[in-house]
Formats: structure tokens, sequence, C-alpha cells
């Protein structure tokens, strides 16, 4: 910290704080500490610059005038513990306190006397006078070993620790186990933007075990310095029990679960729309999707485009019917996927149309044939009331594809570019780039009727800032339905309670409209799934796929070997290359 003094009367002058002598210290003492309690040069560096950024803030300060200009800063005098102390040795309490507060002083020599005692260990319960056969014990919510501890840590853990020392107080057996979250997809891109920040290279210039390595040593920089601020917070934790998301245990258990859920049924593998995330290349949850409601044109920044890339418009084109003297009017507020359109909906209801139900429309590109559907889904009010249906890319529309029979065309790739089924002329185009080129070809073709202001929701990726894509593609999904009823069940019964209790509402809207859980990643970070491709020697490559699982590849092989009647020594297994989302 640093200090002004001025005088309060006469001329408004400064002065150097005084330099009083004290019979304390002024400096850190040059002994050895423990290992895991020296701060590191980082944690140092960090300090001394939001120093310079306070002193900064107080000398810009609109409230100092020209003389405070010439105010003179000395560094507030230091009170630190002297006494020689061995780390992990009991502080000398005997001596008199300073003059003043020094948190230098006050905290120096206790916490490595705490961890040498092992005063945080639940065994230390059988020394108590007081003990009692209870146990009080709790996990600290892992941090994120993508950086460091922040504030809102800093809040959780003093309310944890004050709940663990009063129990401890009360005589139970306690045990706060700490620990860090290997946080799959923020851990993978961090590193893979230090890698070509500092080398140059991308992840796919590595192997998976070289990235992988590069991971783990950002990993023990990360998780050693939050642990590290742990300790200075003076957390009572049982550091002997310390837990990495990633350890063997961990992964073992998060293999035995995968292979018991997959034996029950829980877990299974399907073609889906997925929420892809074209900046991460990699599927995302639901709740790792936040909705941007835009009320009307709104410019929005999209990683890799340099211009912001607009939404909140609804635009309208015409597809001829064939043989037949009209047209249907289309809207749509992404016209890039009109090219993967395979049907046009209208309501069942709707007089505009009844005269051309089961006829088709004639795309304009790709020159395929569309038939007219219709579907109470549709919303007769919505633009022309017809709407186009691309089911490899809407999740409306995959239903609808799903009641109808209908085709599933995919026209955008996973890195967001325009497939080769769109034609060579937006083959490799970024999508939002190929929206107006499509547009622009409507209006060459006369087929396009007009854009208006639309209000809407934009589903954001909450880790990279992308607009999610849906896109088609083969997963593992866990079965929610049963788990979810069991859930609002138990509620309904009385076995779990919602606090506070207006919540329940909310809790039963949830689980009655949830989804299946998409739970594969297309990241190296993580739990590989331990699932195994079958390939039986002498069956086509393109025959359709054949998966096993199990704990090991050799009980996978074993597996195989029983399902599909052949000798172990006959099967190919490879195994799924992406990683589990584990929560």
């Amino acid at each position: 910290m640093w200090r002004a003094a001025r005088r309060l009367s006469g001329t408004r002058t400064a002065r150097r704080c005084s330099n009083n002598t004290s019979v304390f210290s002024t400096t850190v003492p040059s002994q050895p500490n423990l290992p895991e309690t020296k701060p590191s040069a980082r944690l140092q560096e960090e300090k001394r610059r939001r120093k310079r950024d306070r002193e900064k803030l107080v000398l810009s300060s609109p409230h100092t005038n020209a003389e405070d200009d010439k105010v003179n800063w000395s560094e507030k005098q230091k009170i630190v513990y002297n006494a020689h102390t061995p780390p992990g040795t009991k502080k000398d309490t005997s001596l008199p306190f300073p003059p003043s507060y020094s948190p230098e002083y006050v905290e120096s020599s206790w916490y490595q006397w705490w961890e040498k005692e092992k005063f945080f260990s639940p065994e230390q319960h059988e020394q108590l006078a007081h003990g009692e056969e209870r146990t009080f014990s709790l996990c600290i919510p892992p941090p994120n070993v993508t950086g460091t501890l922040h504030l809102g840590h800093a809040l959780t853990v003093a309310v944890q620790d004050a709940l663990v020392r009063w129990r401890r107080m009360q005589g139970y057996r306690v045990l706060w186990v700490p620990g860090c979250d290997h946080a799959g997809i923020a851990t993978q891109t961090v590193v893979e933007k230090k890698l070509l920040r500092e080398k140059g290279k991308r992840r796919q210039d590595f192997t998976r075990e070289e990235f992988l390595q590069e991971v783990w040593k950002w990993k023990n920089e990360k998780g050693d310095e939050i642990y590290q601020q742990l300790r200075m917070l003076g957390s009572s934790l049982d550091w002997s029990r310390a837990c990495f998301t990633m350890d063997p245990g961990f992964s073992r258990a998060v293999t035995a679960a995968f292979v018991r859920l997959c034996d029950s049924g829980l877990i299974y593998r399907s073609e889906a729309l997925v929420n892809w995330s074209c900046a991460l290349q990699s599927t995302i949850s639901d709740i790792e999707v936040d909705s941007v409601e835009v009320p009307g044109p709104t410019a929005l920044s999209v990683p890799g485009y340099e211009d912001k890339v607009e939404f909140g418009s609804m635009l309208t084109f015409a597809y001829p019917v064939e043989d037949h003297d009209s047209e249907v009017g289309v809207s749509t507020t992404r016209p890039e996927t009109m090219l993967g359109d395979v049907a046009v909906a209208v309501h069942p209801d709707d007089p505009r149309y009844q005269a051309l139900r089961g006829k088709h429309c004639r795309h304009p590109f790709t020159n395929r044939l569309l038939p007219i559907i219709t579907d109470p889904v549709v919303d007769m009010k919505l633009g022309t009331g017809a709407v186009k249906v691309t089911p490899a890319h809407d999740h409306t529309d995959f239903l609808l594809s799903l009641r109808h029979s209908l085709p599933r065309i995919s026209v955008i790739g996973e890195d967001g570019t325009m497939m080769s089924s769109c034609g060579q002329w937006l083959e490799g185009v970024k999508r939002f780039d190929a929206r107006q080129m499509i547009v622009d070809a409507l209006v060459e073709k006369k087929l396009f009727r007009g854009k208006q202001n639309h209000a809407m929701a934009v589903p954001v990726c909450s880790r990279s800032g992308d607009i999610i894509e849906p896109l088609l593609k083969k997963q593992w999904f866990v079965r929610c339905d049963t788990m979810a009823k069991k859930a609002v069940q138990a509620v309904e019964d009385g076995h779990l309670e919602i606090i506070p209790q207006h919540f329940t509402k909310t809790w039963r809207n949830w689980m009655s409209n949830i989804s299946d859980w998409c739970i594969s990643r297309q990241l190296w970070w993580g739990h590989q799934i331990p699932a195994y491709q079958v390939q039986l020697s002498g069956s086509s490559s393109s025959a359709e796929e054949q998966w096993v699982w199990g704990q090991s590849e050799d009980e996978a092989r074993q597996r195989a070997a029983v399902k599909y009647g052949v000798k172990p020594e006959e099967i190919t297994l490879r195994q799924d290359p992406d990683v589990l989302d584990t929560w």
C-alpha cells in the first residue's frame, strides 16, 4: 500500500511518511518456506501490477488539483513476523503485537504448522476430548484449471471454511476435500491459443499424445497456483485427499459408469441434430447455449468474420410449383440453409394452400422436387404461413422429417463453410457470406420477395461466442426422459425439497421438457469415450456401424467376440476419438 500525508492547516503541501524505526522487522525474513506455500513469481508480479494501477487511479482522480501532482509517495511500512520459526513449527505468540494490524505479521507461519500437524484431517477427530460420532463432509466446488481464483471463489471458500471450522468446534468428524476440474473445452481452448501464440502451431500440428503433454504442463502450473491461493486464504482443506478430475481413479470411475449405463440402455449412439460450435469444432450441451434476444436487425460479432453479421431479419422467397401456374412463398431467417431444403410445409387448415396439397415445388438451384406437406406444427400467422423444411439444420424440421419420412441433406460443414452438395459456386464459402450470395442469386432469378424486421432468439455458444450451427451427427446420448420423470415424482412425493418452494414449478417445467443429453465432445483433453468401433475380418468397411464398449480394449474385444460370434483375433477395434462431457 502507498500513503500520502498532507498537513491540514496552512498551505497544502505534501511530505513523506515518517520512516520511524520499529522493533519489528520491515523486511521479509530470508528463511526457507515449504514448497507448497511459497508465493509464485506470477502472484508477486500480479500484486505489483495492481499496486501500480491503484496509484494511477488515485493520481488521475478528478478531485485532485495541480498541487496534488507534487505529492511524494512512500511505501507503507511493512511489519512482518521476524522470530526464527522453522517451517512447520508453531509460531511464537509470546512476542509483543505490532502497534498496527499487519496481515503479513498475523498470517505468517500458521498454515505450515496446521498442515504439518494434520489439523484438517478427519483422523484428527479421534484426539478430540469433545468429539461426537457425527460426520460433516463436503467437496470444494472444483475451480477450473484454466486460471487463477477470483473474488467469487474467495467468497465461496470463506463460507465453506466457516462451516467446516464450526463443525470441528462442535466435535464432528470433518472432511473438506480440495480439487480442480479439468474443464475440457475451456482448458483445451486456452492451451491451443498459447501454442499458437508462442510456437505458431495449431493443435492439428501435434499428435494427440504430444498435445496432451502440453495440456498437462499447463495443468501442473495452474493447479499449483490455485492450491497456493487456497492456502493463502487459510482454507482448512485436507490436502492429503486433493483430487483432480483427470486422476486415474476418476478416469476409472467414469469408464465404469459409461459401461454400466450402456449395458442398461441409458446410453445409446444415434444420429441426431446437435449444438455445434464451428469455432470450437465440437458439440456443446444445451445449457452451454445462450439465447440472445434481438428485437430486429442487429449486427453481432461472430468468430472468423471481420465484419459483424446481421440477425433479426425475415427474408421471403418463392418456390415455383411444378406443373402449376403458381408459387409458394416461404419465409426464413436463415436463407443459407435453403440448399438443404427437402420439402415445403403448410398447416392442414390453412385455406391458402388447400389446392396445393400433394403437389411439388422445384428447387431453383438443385433442381430437386420438394413435396408440399401438411403439419399442425406450422404457424399460419408467421410469415407466409409456409415454411421451408431443412431437417439437417433445424431442430423442428428434424422432427418433421421423422414424422414424414423425409431425407436429411447437410449443406454446412463442421468448419462453418458450405459443402460440395451446394454446388461449386458455394462450396467452401463461409455460411454467413453464402447468405448474401444466395439472396443475390434469388434476386437474379426473380424469386426474392422481400425482407422485414423480425424479433428472434439467436443461439450463441457461451464458450466461444460463436453462433450455434445445428448439425446432423452420430453421437452418444444419455436417455433423460425416465430419469426426469423420477426427479419430478421425487419432489411431488416430498422426498426432495426445492428451496425456495416457488422454484418447484420451474423444476417441473424444465424436467418435463428435457431432451436426451449429448455426451460426445470432439476434443482431445478429457476422458476418452471407452467405446470401440468393430471391424470384422472380411466385412465391408461401408457396412453399418458396429460398436462395443468395455473398461479396457481387451474387455471390449471379448464382448465383440461374443456379440458377433467370431474369434477375438478376427476383430479390429478403433476407439472413439471423442471425449465425454463429464459433469
